[in-house]
């Protein structure tokens, strides 16, 4: 998504929303958006943080097309290609929403793909100042406020779980005990991957996460549900 302003028609076919969809957010000021001479314009920063956000309030249709927009139409199995098996603890040593930001990074420095650990920790704690990356039903999908093509060799994931979950902002104000960490280099892939896990996670997926203690057990489940997803279209 290029810094600059859009038209309502560019935002509706960057996102893969109807444009009458669009403008009946806009009018309600559910998007943030501002009208020039009578035409919407969308700054595309503040619609990469709104959607950021507020994804997981989007229904099942709209967060499909955001995420086949993002993605140019291709159904790969992104999620699968971006964790590994090193990245993944079922029993993350954290007890605050500070030492689980810093033990992510660490379990995503046994990828051996972490460039940057100070800048990547800093971004990701700048980004939860900002407002928490947990959602409801005990999940976080922690990830820098921008994209950081130089904190790491490739784009990453790692999954991790605290058992006894931990206060993380969470909308629904319960304990979060299952974290994604996010660490995408451009902004199409950034909400490529957010629309994905959005999705994954409303799955029986965390009901089962809950359910192992093993790594191993743990990605195969994450991506069985990814396969059966896009095996569903």
């Amino acid at each position: 998504m290029p810094y600059r302003n859009m038209t309502l028609d560019e935002l509706a076919r960057h996102i893969g929303m109807d444009a009458r969809e669009v403008r009946r957010l806009a009018n309600r000021g559910i998007l943030p958006g501002r009208q020039v001479r009578g035409e919407w314009r969308f700054n595309s920063v503040q619609m990469l943080d709104w959607l950021q956000r507020e994804m997981h309030t989007l229904g099942e249709k709209h967060i499909r097309n955001l995420e086949q927009a993002m993605s140019g139409g291709q159904e790969t199995a992104t999620v699968g290609s971006l964790l590994a098996a090193e990245a993944v603890d079922m029993d993350l040593r954290a007890k605050s929403k500070a030492s689980v930001l810093r033990e992510l990074v660490s379990l995503a420095e046994r990828t051996g793909l972490v460039y940057d650990r100070v800048g990547l920790i800093a971004d990701l704690e700048e980004r939860e100042a900002t407002r928490s990356t947990a959602l409801p039903n005990g999940i976080a999908l922690p990830h820098p406020h921008r994209p950081l093509p130089y904190a790491t060799v490739e784009p990453l994931l790692c999954l991790a779980r605290v058992p006894a979950g931990i206060p993380f902002a969470a909308p629904d104000r319960k304990l979060t005990d299952l974290f994604v960490l996010v660490v995408s280099h451009n902004e199409r892939q950034h909400l490529h991957v957010l629309a994905r896990l959005s999705q994954m996670f409303v799955t029986d997926l965390p009901a089962n996460l809950r359910e192992t203690d093993d790594a191993e057990a743990a990605l195969t489940l994450v991506l069985q549900t990814e396969r059966q997803l896009l095996a569903g279209r």
